[in-house]
């Protein structure tokens, strides 16, 4: 029997990420989990849903550029401390290595496997939160995540966040492929309905 959670958000648990933005000219990063994909013909696009109250609002605002960059399992500390101090407060720049490509403002970790820089597209304005649409100029990866040139996730090691029990969680293994899986039912019914 189905039980009436009322209106929760059921999607996690979601990769994290770390969101940079130039603000006061320095680097600043925070952890973020609602991140989505918005591919629109050639071009792709990525929405980052930050609650108005962070620092990293206002630099993404002002340069008009963010950067998406996401951790591996073994930087769970810094990227757990980036969310638990004030880019107001505590100077975040000095804890990764910063790097820039094509966007020279939007600030890319050198220590996480995959980045995206990102040209401000549009901002939602909801009461409580920016959602920042950027435009994916540029993506980088380390080599060593590659397999036959594709983002290797299981080589990542990206960090799952869980809203619900406030947990990070690892990545499983893959158990089926992508359109290709489904082929099985057209099988499954046919053979029920022969019977």
């Amino acid at each position: 029997m189905k039980k009436n959670l009322g209106a929760v958000n059921s999607l996690y648990p979601m990769p994290i990420t770390l969101v940079g933005a130039m603000v006061d000219e320095k680097p600043n990063y925070m952890p973020a989990a609602h991140v989505g994909i918005m591919n629109m013909g050639a071009q792709n696009y990525i929405t980052v849903g930050l609650a108005k109250i962070h620092h990293t609002n206002k630099g993404i605002k002002e340069n008009k550029t963010f950067s998406v960059n996401i951790p591996s399992e073994d930087q769970v500390v810094e990227t757990d401390y980036c969310g638990l101090v004030s880019g107001k407060d505590t100077d975040k720049s000095e804890i990764f290595e910063t790097f820039y490509g094509e966007l020279e403002n939007a600030p890319l970790i050198a220590q996480c496997p995959v980045n995206m820089e990102c040209k401000l597209y549009d901002i939602i304005d909801f009461p409580t939160h920016d959602v920042f649409m950027g435009e994916i100029v540029t993506s980088y990866s380390d080599e060593a995540v590659l397999t036959n040139g594709v983002v290797d996730l299981a080589k990542v090691k990206p960090m799952l966040f869980d809203m619900a029990r406030k947990n990070y969680w690892r990545l499983g293994e893959p158990f089926a492929r992508c359109w290709n899986v489904g082929k099985l039912f057209e099988t499954k019914t046919t053979m029920g309905t022969k019977k």
